[in-house]
């Protein structure tokens, strides 16, 4: 079982209605749906479907319907976030319930502030239920936060709340002045706003508890003004007043890193509550300063300070209860990952210093890989946190350490990479970390991702590049993939300009007479792709790959490896009746006849060398080639196929035993039956649960039994066939472990 457990029942419910709102719901007039019979849903879980349906993009003006049944469905803790809803939508479904949190950020659709704000307060219980609000993000649209029957509406309509983020937003100094006379308001985010004055906070200067001003661009005041504003903030407990320092250059932010040297080295009277401080990218705080701050406030129990060149200060590391964002250890690049998730500035910051942590790795670490992952997913169309983030993955995965992380940690990043795989295509750093990171075998065999996605990718990126590095990465990355596909998805990968770059690195690689991994990957993947689909194997041939197979066959005369994989693709072709045709080359077939008859060849090549003459050789209305050589052929079969010794290793698999069929009539040569015999015996003693089943199923075993009690069957077919069928009959007879 994964090491964090099975998924909620309560997930598995409510992903199983997102699944099935079609069948659960009726459309209305205006094209939005309701459910045709809804319980008295548990009010939380009413929270936890909206946020189900945003997270898994669906909520749009159509499902969000759903929700304008206020009686059964009550909505308290409402999350739209990313989502795309209109204004009408909002009003209709939304707006109707008793509130208390709304988290609207990043929507599209032409939702504005306005529109929250105006629907919102159209609800008298709103008015004094909600009590946070995020709009990060959105237009504000502050002209449109008009008269309403003669009275203003504005954000201090909504009198109850305590929470409000308009981080990345249009916000006006006129709507901070409105913002700031709420009662309530105790937490304030305005980071990356076109405010320039911090006068407004003076009306809430007995409540606000938390201010977050990351990167105010347009703040224009004096450290003396803007330091007066925030030393009257008396109950202020946590102040950010970070900087984006890759957007700063020398001249810029003076005035703000001015007021902070201010406040570090000054009294503590000033912020009396202070307990948190976020300066991180404030490129001219000094040591110095930090040390007379921390020194001065015995109850501090933050300090963000990434990218400011003052966290490796002495006196952080003799605070054991204060948690630092910085570069100076790991503790410090994992507190800055888990608090900027949405700050890219930020996290790209920490990624470096986390790579640099990560490159000698020798323990799993499952709790900084999360860190990571939550990095990419919050910023998947930022090249810079993915060029690193990728780069990261590699070092926490690489060798043994993947094994040790849970399974759904590692589906997940996986399908992260190949989300960067997609977006980045021709960045060919990010590429690179994605291969190195999936040219894992346990990944590839054991992790849980769209391997046809990471098959098709990895071969469309291989189509475009030449790199020998990463060619063999992406080579062997196929050649693991095909294998694991149905059929269908196997078809689509084996197009000609797929068949035709395979086999150009073969030629390459043959050219020059080296055995290389490149070259092996390159042979499996052919070999993969050709199996049981006649489409692939025609692109094959279409493309010249039998004259390169000869050559490689007479050329790699003392490589088994290679061999054995040339020949399985040939064997692949023979399968297929009109392709039969194409093999009727006599010089190919009595080099493949000699491979069979010597016995300094290895069991796997000669195996294959068999499959291949005994596929041809089975029909002999196809047979184009003098009847000598056809004799000679059976004649050797039967003779080799007796000398064989069973192979321990795992050598070969099958999708299915369809093309042995024709082969175990029993009006076939013997040396023919002999062949599908021993190689149904071969994977059944390795594998009996699967292939017996296969067998069953296929209809094999009552051809085995027929081809056993025929009396002109050879007697060496008879003793196969008998022990599969005894291998079959003892499986199922075998009593199963509860």
């Amino acid at each position: 079982m994964d090491a964090e457990g099975p998924q909620a029942l309560c997930d598995l419910c409510l992903a199983q209605v997102c699944r099935s709102l079609d069948a659960l719901c009726s459309k209305r007039a205006d094209g939005s749906i309701c459910l045709s019979w809804a319980p008295l849903f548990p009010q939380e879980m009413a929270d936890q479907l909206l946020r189900k349906m945003a997270t898994k993009g669906i909520l749009n003006d159509t499902t969000v319907g759903i929700f304008r049944n206020c009686k059964e469905l009550r909505l308290r803790r409402a999350s739209i976030r990313c989502c795309s809803v209109s204004a009408e939508a909002f009003r209709l479904a939304l707006c109707p319930h008793r509130l208390q949190e709304l988290d609207a950020s990043w929507v599209s659709g032409g939702l504005t502030g306005a529109n929250i704000v105006i629907g919102l307060a159209s609800n008298p219980e709103c008015r004094s239920s909600l009590q946070r609000l995020s709009l990060t993000g959105l237009h504000v649209d502050s002209e449109s936060l008009a008269e309403d029957g003669g009275t203003r509406v504005g954000f201090s309509s909504l009198q109850g709340l305590r929470t409000l983020n308009l981080a990345n937003t249009d916000l006006t100094d006129a709507v901070l002045e409105d913002i700031c006379t709420l009662p309530q308001l105790e937490s304030l985010d305005i980071s990356c706003s076109a405010i320039s004055k911090l006068t407004a906070l003076l009306d809430c200067k007995n409540t606000l508890r938390s201010l977050i001003t990351h990167r105010l661009r347009q703040l224009d005041m004096s450290p003396a003004s803007l330091l007066f504003v925030l030393s009257q903030l008396h109950a202020l407990r946590h102040l950010d007043f970070s900087e984006d320092h890759f957007a700063v250059d020398d001249s810029d932010g003076k005035d703000g890193d001015e007021t902070l040297r201010q406040l570090l080295e000054g009294s503590p009277q000033v912020l009396p509550s202070l307990v948190s401080l976020d300066i991180s990218g404030r490129k001219r705080i000094t040591e110095a300063a930090v040390r007379a701050f921390v020194e001065a406030r015995g109850g501090l129990f933050f300090l963000g300070l990434l990218a400011t060149e003052a966290s490796s200060c002495d006196v952080l590391s003799s605070r054991k209860n204060l948690k630092v964002t910085g570069d100076a250890n790991e503790d410090q690049v994992c507190e800055a990952l888990r608090r900027y998730r949405d700050r890219e500035c930020f996290v790209r910051e920490a990624l470096v210093h986390l790579y640099n942590l990560t490159t000698d790795i020798d323990k799993p670490r499952p709790d900084i890989l999360k860190l990571v992952l939550s990095a990419m997913q919050s910023h998947t169309n930022s090249l810079h946190v993915h060029l690193v983030a990728t780069a990261c993955v590699f070092n926490l995965t690489t060798q043994n350490l993947a094994e040790a992380m849970p399974l759904s940690l590692l589906s997940s990043t996986v399908t992260q990479l190949l989300y960067a795989m997609k977006t980045f295509p021709n960045h060919q750093q990010v590429q690179k970390n994605c291969l190195l990171a999936l040219c894992s075998d346990y990944i590839l065999q054991d992790v849980p991702f769209d391997k046809y996605l990471a098959a098709m990718l990895v071969i469309n990126w291989l189509c475009s590049h030449e790199d020998p590095t990463l060619q063999r990465m992406a080579v062997a990355v196929i050649s693991i993939l095909v294998a694991k596909l149905s059929t269908e998805e196997t078809a689509q990968l084996g197009k000609d300009v797929f068949i035709m770059k395979l086999l150009a690195i073969v030629q390459q690689k043959a050219m020059l007479g080296v055995v290389d991994s490149t070259l092996k990957f390159a042979l499996s993947a052919l070999w993969n792709l050709t199996d049981e689909m006649p489409t692939a194997a025609r692109n094959f041939i279409e493309c010249q790959g039998l004259e390169l197979y000869e050559e490689v066959l007479e050329s790699y005369y003392t490589e088994p490896s290679i061999q054995q994989k040339v020949l399985g693709l040939l064997n692949n072709i023979a399968e297929v009746e009109v392709l039969q045709a194409d093999l009727m080359r006599e010089d190919l077939l009595e080099h493949i006849l000699s491979l069979l008859q010597d016995s300094q060849v290895e069991v796997g090549v000669r195996y294959f060398a068999g499959g291949t003459l005994a596929q041809l050789a089975s029909r002999p209305e196809a047979w184009t080639l003098g009847d000598e050589l056809r004799s000679t052929i059976l004649k050797h079969l039967h003779a080799s196929i007796m000398t064989w010794t069973q192979l321990e290793r795992e050598m070969v698999s099958y999708r299915s035993f369809s093309p042995f069929c024709p082969l175990l009539q029993t009006l076939q040569p013997s040396g023919v039956q002999l062949w599908a015999v021993w190689a149904i015996h071969l994977v059944c003693s390795q594998n009996t649960s699967h292939y017996s089943s296969m067998m069953e199923k296929e209809g094999v075993t009552e051809l085995l039994k027929a081809l056993a009690a025929h009396p002109e069957t050879h007697a060496d077919i008879k003793g196969l066939s008998d022990s599969i069928l005894r291998m079959v009959e003892q499986h199922h007879t075998v009593p199963k472990m509860c």
